[in-house]
């Protein structure tokens, strides 16, 4: 099977890079990064299948990702084709050399032009929040923002995350009551119509795990990102892993389950 160089499985699917050490790819909204209790699949074992065919590989494949994007987040993604990759690039995660470029609409209208947040962020299950002084179980939590534009009641936002914690970005903007659009777990009024968030990972920066060259992959917003004028792009991803899943489903890649998606768990 030939799977060509710019796009993965699908040519409505783009593949940002590849290499011995990397693989870069796009995630839609709805498809985990990794597997979990669910097992629905991942795009984790998605990425396994792909290296496995595009270079016929008889045995295991090896891939880790090297940080998370939640359920219904949407954008470019990581991953390390190598122990030593991962361990390099892990570390450039810890400390603070990765940058890393959201886009997000919010709830309300953010009066201050830009911004720094900072907060001590706990995990209590399958939420984060934000505690008044710090515990023994916290973590500091810091991000900075600017806003491009305010229409009605919603505001778009570009977003520099200094620190990667769980539900971050959604914990952080929903405390000072400006919580992104489509989360209901975090205070929004409302639903997406595919259950996903207006929230994107929309570039990242690293350097080479062995080269050390620096490099940022960054993708254009999905047709029907909720805010005007800002998914014209003929390039532009598909939001929705559905939409993805009935090409590698017609291809023979994937059996009835795997294409089950549950969206309303968001993640």
């Amino acid at each position: 099977m030939n799977i060509a160089e710019t796009y993965f499985f699908t040519v409505k699917w783009p593949l940002f890079y590849e290499d011995n050490h990397l693989l870069v790819v796009y995630k839609p909204s709805g498809l985990l990064i990794q597997g979990d209790r669910t097992e629905d699949i991942s795009l984790l074992d998605l990425a396994k299948q792909w290296v496995k065919i595009r270079y016929e590989k008889p045995g295991n494949v090896y891939l880790a990702p090297v940080h998370r994007l939640d359920r219904p987040v949407a954008g470019v993604t990581v991953f390390a084709r190598t122990s030593k990759a991962a361990s390099r690039l892990s570390a450039q995660f810890r400390e603070g050399s990765v940058k890393k470029r959201y886009l997000a609409v919010v709830e309300g209208v953010v009066t201050d032009a830009a911004g720094q947040l900072t907060d001590y962020l706990e995990r209590r299950g399958a939420t984060s929040r934000i505690l008044d002084s710090p515990t023994k179980n916290s973590r500091e939590a810091r991000l900075s923002f600017r806003v491009i534009e305010t229409v009605g009641d919603r505001s778009f936002l570009e977003i520099d995350l200094a620190t990667g914690r769980h539900h971050q970005i959604r914990a952080q903007l929903a405390n000072i009551g400006h919580p992104i659009v489509g989360d209901l777990r975090y205070g929004a009024i409302r639903p997406l119509p595919e259950k996903q968030l207006a929230l994107f990972a929309a570039e990242i920066a690293f350097d080479h795990p062995t080269s050390k060259e620096r490099m940022c992959f960054s993708s254009p917003l999905p047709p029907a990102w909720p805010w005007p004028g800002t998914a014209d792009d003929p390039e532009a991803p598909c939001w929705n892993w559905w939409e993805l899943a009935g090409d590698l489903k017609d291809q023979g890649l994937l059996h009835s389950r795997a294409t089950r998606v549950n969206l309303y768990n968001n993640k």
